[in-house]
């Protein structure tokens, strides 16, 4: 299998975030704002699984590859996991190989954006406008026509078919 930029920064940037999602701090802890749906912790703990709990709630990442919805290639909407939001058309959706699934654009008035300076570089962190809840991250290296690359977790999302 040849290697290629993107498979080999994916691979790099997997291992920083695996380790970031086991061992990293708790960006969700710091004041993010006032939103439109709000629970105390508790309540999230009772609406969430688990896994969405740790990523919406609690800022973590997925593992690289797990989501089913990595393979999902139905005509729909991705919408917020914690508050029903659509958040992604299936229309703007894409491969990027790097095991999470991908947008290159977002629904209109659905998503947030913050500087997220936890790793070793800057990044783009993006969450639910609505409900504040951490999705994943943006990046420039996306396909035309916007060159952005909305880089989500699976678990942070549900897929809503057309």
């Amino acid at each position: 299998m040849k290697m290629d930029r993107r498979m080999l920064l994916g691979a790099g940037g997997a291992s920083l975030l695996g380790g970031y999602a086991l061992f990293g701090g708790n960006r969700a802890s710091e004041a993010k704002g006032r939103f439109e749906v709000a629970y105390s912790d508790e309540q999230w703990k009772k609406r969430l699984t688990p896994e969405q709990y740790a990523v919406l709630r609690k800022d973590k990442t997925e593992r690289a590859g797990s989501s089913p919805l990595n393979k999902e290639k139905r005509k729909g909407t991705y919408v917020c996991a914690g508050c029903a939001l659509p958040l992604y058309s299936s229309a703007t959706k894409f491969e990027s190989g790097t095991g999470w699934p991908s947008f290159w654009k977002p629904l209109p008035n659905a998503i947030g954006t913050r500087a997220d300076n936890s790793l070793l570089f800057k990044r783009t962190e993006v969450h639910c406008r609505r409900c504040g809840g951490h999705l994943g991250h943006v990046f420039d290296d996306g396909p035309k026509p916007t060159g952005l690359r909305y880089c989500m977790n699976g678990v942070a999302m549900k897929f809503v078919p057309a």
